[in-house]
């Protein structure tokens, strides 16, 4: 296995726009009004709407998928939410491998707004192919 501790994940970058919100909200049943009217959002507090926190979770977890490919299989994923994103605003997913033992990889991911600020941040575990 050619994997080693301080290995990076490629970046991967989304662009999410008002509309996917609308449509996220309407594939996972969460209607709340800060993911899709600004005035609703802004009345808040918040600048704006603001991305769905499964939302970022499914774009780091594709930046893991992605990743693996073929070569393993993801066993446990996790994220905590600690700063808002907007659409129209690129999201960075990043990531690095923090432990290998055997076949088992731990991976440290996290999303970044355009700063750089690390917004959502998490763990993941992939067992890869012999």
């Amino acid at each position: 296995m050619s994997v080693k501790v301080g290995d990076e994940l490629s970046e991967l970058v989304k662009h999410p726009t008002t509309r996917q919100l609308v449509q996220y909200a309407g594939a996972q049943g969460d209607f709340y009004e800060i993911h899709y009217e600004q005035a609703y959002a802004q009345s808040v507090g918040l600048p704006g709407v603001i991305l769905h926190g499964l939302l970022k979770a499914g774009f780091v977890g594709q930046l893991v998928t992605d990743w693996l490919g073929d070569r393993g299989t993801l066993k446990s994923f996790e994220v905590s939410y600690r700063g808002i994103d907007q659409p129209g605003r690129p999201y960075h997913c990043r990531g690095r491998v923090t432990r290998v033992d055997g076949d088992q990889v731990e991976l440290e991911v996290w999303g970044e707004d355009s700063a750089g600020n690390r917004t959502t941040v998490g763990t993941a575990t992939a067992e890869m192919k012999g």
